[in-house]
């Protein structure tokens, strides 16, 4: 089993090396972002896990979306990079009794946070009704290190997933939980859950406006029901009856997969437009559609809860020019909507890495392999094309929907953050190996992993991808396939699978 080494100066010794033939300089762009994210581990005296990842943004605050999607991330080197172990930041605030510790902030702090440099400042969990994706995140960890152990104390003796999705159900009126900066503003209600743009994560996103257009920041209508609340519910019910599978357990396994089938009807019955064949948000009162098209809708795939021809349907829109699909795929906002901004304006039309990566699963859940990996082709692309044509030469917080270049803010008047490594390694690591060179599944429970090998010419493959007590190394030169394991284990190759022992071995693809 793995040894936690977090921040150990050879880190380098543990992440998988990519081969892509096709475009051997993706593998600049790839270490640079495991560098920025290596610098990004920080030990804070006092915090409940040491060291954790910092999502990029400041120093008093911590995000609870941002922490899961860099565990998924991450998970590619979980024994250096404490990416997972970073939730036990949330988990012991919101559902123990710690507090996170006290700093001196300096004076870079943002004032929104209420700090001042010089003074003490007790550290925040910025929001705690951020996206539900504890689950998700403990989950794809899991995968890659099979221990059932971690699994039996986390879902038997802590039960913090369990918690948090119980949370989520009940909350009926906006509080400020101890430990947290802001109050929360989601409330569940019948047939879903209000929310609003900074707690969905999606700050100024144009949802819930009424008309073609709106000059409004955040429209944060009242009467809106929030399809992408509701999916990570669904999720979360669907990943943790998943977890329950691999312990044996039928009966929890069952009451879980009951809550992931009452959440999919739910979607299915009322946020599904016919007509327009696509998810929407809808209305609290009436449950008529707010006809906003933005990349929330493409979490009823990540979830499980559509219907294979309804997810066909979808994912279509990521190969349209007017909505999702173009130069660059993924865009927050379609490019048909009367708020869609040329430069992104964060939410009103950039593309971001973790909605990119949340859709990229859904694709892979109905076996949608030929679109995940056209479009995390041209997603890729173009990040590696703003790190070498833009200066700074860097990751970004968010990407231009159209121009070599980082999106601009929310007033569309400065840039984004850069060094954002953070959420955005989501791209140059994970999509990389996933979507781009096809290694979408690896499960150490069942000790497999799952190619969807790409038709491309040259070498293809990774080196050095540890899961559980394996360690390989898997490359095709276009039909033959030369695999070193210290372990054996299954190899399925587009489908076809392929017993591998341990040592080297070849077989034809």
């Amino acid at each position: 089993m793995m040894k936690n080494n977090f921040g150990a100066e050879n880190w380098r010794d543990y992440i998988p090396i990519p081969v892509f033939d096709e475009h051997p300089e993706y593998n600049e762009l790839y270490e640079k972002t495991w560098e920025i994210a290596f610098k990004h581990i920080k030990f804070i005296e006092g915090m409940p896990q040491n060291p954790c990842m910092d999502e990029a943004f400041c120093n008093t605050q911590f995000w609870i979306w941002d922490t899961c999607f860099m565990a998924l991330y991450c998970k590619y080197a979980q024994n250096v990079f404490p990416g997972v172990e970073s939730l036990q930041n949330f988990y012991e605030v919101l559902y123990g009794d710690k507090r996170l510790p006290t700093i001196i902030p300096d004076e870079n702090e943002p004032m929104w946070t209420g700090a001042k440099a010089g003074e003490p400042y007790e550290i925040k969990v910025h929001i705690a009704d951020n996206p539900p994706l504890f689950s998700w995140a403990e989950y794809q960890n899991a995968l890659i290190k099979g221990d059932k152990e971690y699994l039996k104390d986390l879902l038997y003796n802590r039960k913090f997933l369990q918690k948090h999705y119980e949370w989520f159900e009940n909350l009926k009126n906006s509080y400020t939980p101890d430990g947290v900066l802001t109050p929360t503003r989601l409330i569940a209600v019948e047939n879903g859950y209000k929310w609003e743009g900074g707690c969905s994560g999606m700050d100024n996103t144009p949802r819930g406006r009424i008309g073609n257009s709106t000059d409004v920041q955040r429209p944060n209508n009242p009467d809106l029901l929030w399809v992408d609340a509701i999916c990570q519910q669904a999720l979360s019910a669907k990943i943790i009856a998943e977890m329950f599978l691999i312990l044996g357990d039928s009966r929890n396994y069952e009451i879980w997969k009951e809550k992931l089938s009452q959440k999919a009807k739910t979607i299915n019955d009322l946020y599904w437009d016919e007509k327009d064949s696509f998810y929407y948000d809808i209305d609290c009162k009436t449950s008529n559609f707010y006809k906003v098209k933005t990349i929330a809708s493409f979490w009823a795939l990540t979830s499980f809860a559509a219907p294979k021809d309804r997810a066909e349907e979808v994912a279509k829109q990521l190969l349209n020019d007017d909505t999702f699909g173009g130069k660059v795929p993924f865009v927050s906002l379609s490019r048909s909507d009367g708020d869609f901004s040329e430069n992104g304006k964060y939410w009103r039309g950039s593309v971001w890495l973790p909605t990119a990566y949340a859709t990229l699963v859904g694709l892979k859940n109905y076996g949608f392999q030929s679109i995940a990996h056209e479009t995390s082709k041209k997603l890729l692309h173009h990040m590696y094309k703003t790190y070498t044509d833009f200066t700074p030469h860097t990751i970004w917080e968010c990407y231009s929907p159209n121009e070599y270049k980082p999106a601009t803010n929310s007033e569309n008047k400065g840039l984004v953050r850069p060094d954002f490594c953070g959420w955005s390694a989501l791209g140059p690591i994970s999509i990389y190996i996933e979507y781009v060179l096809g290694f979408h599944t690896v499960d150490a429970f069942k000790n497999v992993i799952e190619w969807a090998k790409p038709d491309v010419k040259g070498k293809i493959g990774i080196k050095n991808l540890r899961f559980g007590e394996v360690i390989t190394e898997i490359v095709a030169d276009d039909n033959e396939c030369r695999v070193v394991t210290n372990k054996s284990y299954t190899l399925k190759v587009n489908g076809k699978v392929h017993d591998i022992s341990e040592g080297e071995s070849m077989f034809i693809i």
